[in-house]
């Protein structure tokens, strides 16, 4: 052993060539070290920290000092016993605190970059799903340490631990397969809030054709409340695996549609010159961009036109929808523009 090496250019016949004292002293060096030497090396560590911007350093100096300090005086503790030839409960004891110690140690550095994680998707969200899912990532990963702490501690013990990891393997099988769907529908609300899909107040609609605004976005399923005052809700599995139309992203400027028709043989260009002064003088709509009449479709009974103005936010889509098609009729019926409806020719044969 090296130990032992250095312990040789010791002189001999000496106090120092007892096995026992050298374990002493060897106990005493370490002793030291986590005294005087860790903590002059914690506060270099301490201020080189501090010039950096980020506080996980600070976090990590903060979490760790003290665990430190008993992984330094436990290691020393255990290589004085061995070189004693000390190999009975006593080092097991030892290396049984040892292992404790690392696991704390790396627990403790997970739960740190957890959460530098959770705060900084906190700023980018204005949901509570990351206040649940924070607590949540803890405790699965303070469990996950545990059970490799027991086992580490078994393993020093002595104890075969091959058929404790072939249970705990099965064992997370079953209960995955037990929590697919929960779990789907955590990882598909973690997925949203990554994608920034849409956040609470977005008017979106679904697959499905319902329309409305995000209630609340929960751990399990998102909440959206439609123009009928009814609450959805959804899982977030489901939605973060279907496309979403929202309506306030990549702005809160909405585009409403008045869809009409005219009779065949009326001049494109008069029903704009009819129709554009109109929805240009209605109150509340933006001047940028400006109101316009598109040409869409000849279709089977009439032409097909569509007009397009621009409101603020999605709150006020629908009630300018309706003023703007009671505008549009008004107009044509007034320049007595024909306004189609399908008709059918019927031909009888003898």
């Amino acid at each position: 052993m090296v130990l032992d090496t250095l312990f040789g250019y010791l002189p001999q016949e000496t106090l120092y060539q007892d096995i026992y004292f050298q374990g002493l002293l060897l106990l005493f060096a370490f002793v030291f070290v986590a005294l005087a030497v860790l903590p002059i090396l914690q506060l270099a560590i301490k201020f080189a920290t501090k010039k950096t911007k980020t506080k996980a350093d600070d976090m990590l100096y903060q979490e760790t000092k003290k665990p430190m300090f008993y992984l330094v005086l436990l290691y020393g503790l255990k290589l004085s016993l061995q070189h004693v030839g000390y190999n009975n409960w006593l080092l097991f004891l030892v290396g049984s605190g040892l292992a404790i110690v690392a696991i704390i140690i790396l627990l403790r550095m997970v739960n740190v970059v957890i959460s530098v994680w959770g705060e900084h998707i906190t700023k980018q969200t204005s949901t509570e799903l990351d206040e649940m899912l924070l607590p949540l990532f803890h405790k699965v990963v303070r469990v996950v340490f545990s059970i490799i702490g027991i086992l580490w501690v078994l393993s020093i013990w002595g104890v075969n631990v091959t058929p404790y990891l072939a249970g705990v393997g099965l064992s997370g099988i079953v209960l995955g397969l037990a929590l697919q769907d929960t779990l789907k529908n955590i990882f598909g609300g973690v997925s949203l809030i990554l994608d920034k899909t849409f956040q609470v107040g977005d008017k979106v609609k679904l697959e499905g054709g319902d329309v409305g605004s995000v209630h609340s976005i929960g751990l399990r399923s998102t909440k959206i409340e439609t123009s009928e005052h009814i609450l959805l809700s959804i899982p977030n599995g489901t939605l973060a695996f279907s496309k979403v139309w929202n309506y306030t992203a990549p702005d809160a400027h909405v585009r409403v549609d008045v869809p009409f028709g005219v009779t065949y043989g009326t001049k494109i260009e008069k029903v704009r010159t009819v129709l554009l002064p109109v929805l240009s003088s209605m109150k509340g709509i933006l001047k940028d961009p400006s109101p316009r009449i598109d040409f869409v479709l000849m279709g089977d009974f009439a032409l097909q036109f569509s007009a397009r103005i621009w409101v603020k936010d999605w709150s006020q889509a629908y009630s300018k929808k309706l003023e703007a098609t009671e505008l549009v009729y008004k107009a044509l019926t007034k320049k007595k523009i024909g306004i189609p409806y399908p008709t059918y020719s019927v031909e009888m044969k003898k």
